[in-house]
C-alpha cells in the first residue's frame, strides 16, 4: 500500500495532469467553434450573394471551387486595415479555412463592410489560391462581362487568370472592387486536424 506521501504526489500529479489537458480540450472546442462560425459565416455571404445576384448560383455551382470571405474593415487618419476569416470549398466539397490581412494607406476615415466571393474557373487557380496565397495590390474599377463561354459572369470581375471576384456591399453588388493592400492566405490554426 502506498504511503500517505505517495498517495498525495500521486493526487497532485492526476490533478496537474487535468490541468494540463483542460486548455487543450478547451482549445480544440474553441476551433471547432472558430470553423463553425466561419462556415455559417460562408453560407451567409453566398445566400447575399444568390440574393443580390440569382445567375450567381450557377456559376458557383460549375465552378471549379469558391472562397467566401465577409470583410471589416476600418481606417482611421493616414493608415487603416481589417483581418478576418474566410472559406474555400471545392467542387468535391472539400473546405479550406482562409484568412486575410489588409493593410491600406492614404488619409481617410470611415468603416466599410462587405462580402467578398472568389469563383475559380480552374482546379490550378483554386490550388494557387489556397496554397500559394493571392495578394491584390490595388483598387479598380472594372466593367464586368455580361458573360463569358455561355456562363453568366454578370457583376463579377476577373482579377487574375481563372479568377473572378463578386463583391456585395449592403447596397447590393459592387462596381468596383476594394481589395487593396490584401493579402489571402490558408488558416493553419484551423485547418491543423
Amino acid at each position: 500500500m502506498p504511503s500517505r506521501r505517495a498517495l498525495i504526489r500521486l493526487l497532485g500529479l492526476a490533478g496537474l495532469a487535468v490541468v494540463l489537458a483542460a486548455p487543450s480540450v478547451a482549445m480544440a472546442a474553441s476551433v471547432n467553434e472558430q470553423r463553425e462560425k466561419v462556415r455559417t459565416q460562408s453560407a451567409e455571404v453566398l445566400a447575399h450573394l444568390y440574393k443580390t445576384t440569382p445567375g450567381a448560383r450557377g456559376v458557383v455551382e460549375q465552378a471549379a471551387g469558391y472562397a467566401t470571405f465577409h470583410r471589416f474593415g476600418i481606417k482611421i487618419g493616414v493608415a487603416g486595415g481589417g483581418l478576418g476569416r474566410g472559406l474555400a470549398v471545392d467542387r468535391t466539397g472539400k473546405e479550406t479555412f482562409m484568412k486575410f490581412v489588409e493593410v491600406s494607406a492614404g488619409l481617410g476615415l470611415g468603416i466599410k463592410s462587405y462580402d467578398l466571393v472568389f469563383v475559380f474557373d480552374t482546379e490550378q487557380a483554386m490550388s494557387d489560391f489556397i496554397n500559394k496565397g493571392w495578394e491584390y495590390g490595388g483598387q479598380a474599377t472594372a466593367a464586368a462581362k455580361a458573360s463569358d463561354s455561355g456562363r453568366a459572369y454578370s457583376g463579377a470581375h476577373s482579377v487574375s487568370p481563372d479568377v473572378r471576384l463578386y463583391q456585395i456591399t449592403e447596397r447590393g453588388l459592387s462596381a468596383d472592387i476594394s481589395v487593396a493592400g490584401t493579402r489571402y492566405l490558408k488558416d493553419e490554426d484551423l485547418n491543423a486536424r
